[in-house]
């Protein structure tokens, strides 16, 4: 069992899955499912951390609201630490709202707490206990940002290793500062259209390998195409699992819990990314957290696909 600190943002899903077609602006369309549940990047991961047995530390901000319980008790209910998530009346708990088919998905957020998130009362007591900090959502917490690459500086100086998802860039700017924080990270997490929009290159290999800085090991999570990274000049590649998704919302975030979870009990990177893979896979069986996989699942879909 790895102790795992995550920080970041926190808020609920809606998602409308399977939609008969994806709305226009002036029509109405209709979905098969509707589910209310646990949102927000870095938590979604935290939920997959702690199902695959770890123990998770939970750094965030929700509203004094009804949003704010609903997401508290969710992650209580796993067995995370969340003694580390203020509650503030100064803003509501932010909600995403998915729209998802087997596809792919596309997401409307209200910011609320993202937007005034900025771990003020994180202290290097914060991460004590812990041999491990993840983050996510970098472009969606503007308060955060700033104070982001001291408290992962920070984190390393007390021997913890790091890790960033940096979400997408609603702004599609694609700021340099990411770069200047990832000097502060060991392992990175953009997926396909993320690396594409930070070095405008379309080979994800040569993407990879063009942002890389001595340290930081970049793992590309590529869809239809799987997932890859370079570690010490080496191409390792991973093809996809072969499943039916019902719902690909947080199936990223679950990738880096699967990844992570292997990482951090120092497999190879080979095995690394197969349980990235797997953990992924299993999480689009379901709407939303409901299908995160725990170890035996996990273990027992690796025997089953160990040559694909």
């Amino acid at each position: 069992m790895s102790r795992i600190a995550v920080l970041g943002e926190l808020n609920p899903d809606l998602i409308l899955s399977n939609y008969s077609s994806f709305p226009e602006p002036g029509k109405e369309v209709i979905v098969e499912e509707c589910t209310l549940t646990l949102g927000s990047a870095s938590a979604i991961c935290a939920m997959a951390l702690a199902k695959l047995g770890n123990e998770v530390r939970f750094i965030s901000q929700v509203g004094d609201d009804s949003y704010g319980d609903f997401c508290l008790d969710i992650l209580r209910s796993a067995g995370i630490d969340v003694r580390y998530v203020e509650r503030t009346r100064v803003a509501k708990t932010g909600i995403t709202v998915s729209l998802s088919s087997s596809k792919d998905r596309a997401l409307i957020t209200y910011m609320g707490t993202l937007a005034t998130f900025e771990a003020a009362h994180v202290t290097p007591e914060t991460f004590a206990g812990c041999e491990h900090l993840h983050t996510s959502s970098y472009f969606l917490q503007p308060r955060l940002r700033p104070r982001l690459a001291g408290l992962l500086r920070s984190a390393g100086a007390q021997g913890l290793t790091t890790s960033l998802d940096p979400g997408f860039d609603p702004s599609e700017t694609w700021q340099k500062d990411l770069l200047q924080t990832l000097e502060a990270v060991d392992i990175f997490f953009p997926n396909e259209v993320e690396l594409r929009g930070l070095t405008r290159e379309d080979d994800a290999e040569r993407a990879v390998r063009s942002i890389s800085n001595g340290r930081t090991m970049t793992v590309a999570k590529l869809g239809a195409q799987g997932c890859l990274t370079v570690a010490d000049g080496l191409l390792s590649r991973q093809a996809p699992f072969p499943v039916q998704p019902v719902d690909t919302t947080g199936a990223g975030d679950t990738f880096n819990a699967g990844f992570l979870h292997a990482w951090l009990k120092k497999e190879p990177i080979a095995g690394c990314l197969q349980w990235g893979a797997a953990c992924g896979a299993l999480s689009t069986l379901a709407p939303g957290i409901a299908s995160q996989p725990g170890v035996a699942q996990t273990q027992e879909f690796l025997s089953r696909h160990a040559t694909v």
